[in-house]
């Protein structure tokens, strides 16, 4: 299959692919003046040609690469934010919380209820740093040597500390979700520390953008029976809302949360 696409936009596409970014079939369209079907016709090209996958608005490389955490804090901001806001709605006032490292738990940070009596621990730099400027929560920061990926310390300095915690709620970081696989993370070290975070904590709640079912990651953290909940987003795809579903993920969805007051 040979079908030419306007050099610009070609070269726009296949620069981001090769940096490991998502292609949203969308921004491109508005970014090039051009329909959303053109676009996906552009993907699909790309993808015959086997140089992107495609998947439910946009495409991925075909390998995702792992970026660090300063390079996925800006990407699909208010898909997170979203996401961010139906987790902190789950917080019940007093409890012990932690929040592991992720660009979708940083935007927690700013979202947890105020005035709850709340201790939070971290393990990430970027999360810690909102929180200390707030200033209206117990802040524990778990310290270890800092992995630039993951955006903080997953180290066996980390592990131990929270190995004598009892944390009421976690949210824990994913890379990748499959009906199959579980969740996974592309660390090695990132993977120890969850399964430590999760066996710490009474209710453990994961949260997946879309485009997380889609992904590949080579370090499980736990399957279904591990996670008591698993946020996604409204427009999840049927066909990956149906698998997680029959693989046991109980599912809650922004809409299925009522905004706190």
């Amino acid at each position: 299959m040979n079908i030419s696409l306007p050099i610009s936009r070609r070269d726009v596409i296949e620069a981001r692919l090769a940096e490991g970014r998502q292609i949203i079939a969308a921004s491109l369209a508005a970014e090039f003046n051009v329909s959303e079907d053109a676009v996906r016709r552009d993907l699909r090209a790309l993808a015959a040609e086997g140089k992107c996958r495609r998947v439910y608005g946009g495409a991925l490389p075909l390998l995702t690469p792992s970026q660090p955490i300063s390079a996925r804090i800006g990407q699909a901001s208010d898909r997170k934010r979203a996401l961010a806001q139906a987790a902190a709605n789950m917080i019940e006032p007093g409890e012990f919380v932690f929040l592991d490292s992720g660009s979708t738990n940083l935007a927690m940070a700013d979202l947890l209820p105020k005035n709850s009596k709340l201790t939070v621990a971290t393990n990430s730099i970027d999360i810690a740093s909102v929180l200390m400027n707030r200033g209206d929560f117990e802040l524990i920061m778990i310290g270890g040597a800092v992995n630039a990926i993951v955006g903080g310390s997953v180290d066996a300095t980390a592990v131990a500390a929270i190995e004598n915690m009892n944390i009421d709620r976690c949210f824990v970081g994913a890379c990748a979700i499959s009906a199959t696989n579980g969740i996974s993370v592309h660390e090695h070290a990132d993977a120890i520390f969850k399964r430590t975070l999760i066996k710490r904590s009474a209710a453990r709640i994961a949260i997946a953008t879309s485009e997380k079912f889609h992904e590949r990651a080579s370090h499980r953290i736990g399957g279904a029976a591990d996670i008591d909940w698993l946020i996604v987003e409204d427009d999840l795809p049927d066909d990956d809302e149906e698998a997680a579903v029959r693989a046991g993920f109980v599912l809650v969805k922004p809409n299925d949360i009522t905004t706190s007051s």
